[in-house]
């Protein structure tokens, strides 16, 4: 794996974007120039991230999700400071 993070990437196993191997490693997350610690799923190159909706569920018992667009800046948290970030 190389020291740059997935362009996309999603916490949920059964989501085509899963990455068990960077999870583990651990993403630290920057939107809107912000830390961001509560994101299920980010798409740098497209600008975007999901959040969990509150408590609420979708009729198949996942978090209802929102979908907000801005700046996502991602790097792998093992690396420290000096990791390579992904920026869009």
């Amino acid at each position: 794996m190389t020291d740059t993070p997935p362009d996309r990437l999603s916490i949920h196993p059964f989501n085509d974007h899963y990455n068990a191997e960077a999870l583990e490693r651990g993403i630290g997350i920057n939107f809107r120039g912000e830390r961001r610690t509560t994101v299920e799923e980010f798409c740098v190159s497209e600008g975007w991230i999901k959040v969990a909706a509150g408590k609420s569920l979708d009729r198949k018992g996942r978090p209802m999700q929102l979908t907000l667009k801005g700046e996502v800046e991602a790097w792998f948290e093992d690396l420290g400071d000096d990791a390579p970030k992904l920026t869009a």
